[in-house]
């Protein structure tokens, strides 16, 4: 078994790219995802004990809450990793295990160098895309402001950072041109 980590800043395309890794019959642990469900269900009191109960009061994460308690303070925003992380580790193990036989895996995290996750997977594949177009494809999928983005955008690596780590680079101008550069890199890890 490969595993091929997927990763790049917000609203670079992972998400889109993983959706195509998934048609192709590809197993994909999505982190964010994973993360998501767990801040919902099992590491809710933790969250609720250390950020306050507040961001809960609607029954699920109040996530724009959490956000702003975080991206603003480096601190908290590693206090929550610490929290969240570990925990993902542990669902990427029962996800790998699930699918040892599959010839590839997908692991997708937007903070896949940053948190050492790298280090886990065969290959890193990194996706790229002009900072004003991942601005407005945020706004456009989360609403919030141009602010509220930016500070998401600082508190990971520059692609510059990445690229120097990644094994495979795609440039996502459009969705043919990515799905054309997936084809190319998939043909190049059967090779």
């Amino acid at each position: 078994m490969k595993i091929i980590g997927l990763t790049g800043g917000i609203g670079s395309g992972k998400s889109t790219l993983l959706k195509w890794f998934e048609s192709k019959g590809i197993p994909c642990f999505e982190s964010d995802a994973v993360g998501k469900e767990l801040l919902n269900n099992k590491l809710r009191r933790k969250i609720s004990l250390r950020f306050g109960s507040e961001l809960y009061s609607t029954g699920t994460l109040n996530r724009s809450v959490l956000a702003k308690k975080v991206f603003q303070n480096p601190q908290e925003l590693e206090a929550l990793n610490q929290i969240v992380h570990p925990e993902v580790v542990k669902s990427f193990e029962v996800f790998k295990s699930k699918h040892s036989n599959a010839p590839l895996i997908v692991k997708e995290a937007a903070i896949l160098f940053e948190t050492g996750g790298n280090k886990t997977c065969d290959v890193v594949l990194l996706v790229t895309s002009p900072k004003e177009t991942r601005v407005q494809r945020i706004l456009e999928r989360d609403g919030g402001s141009e602010a509220d983005v930016l500070s998401r955008m600082k508190n990971q690596w520059s692609d510059e950072r990445k690229k120097g780590l990644a094994d495979w680079v795609i440039e996502n101008k459009d969705l043919s041109s990515l799905e054309e550069q997936a084809e190319a890199f998939l043909e190049h890890l059967r090779k």
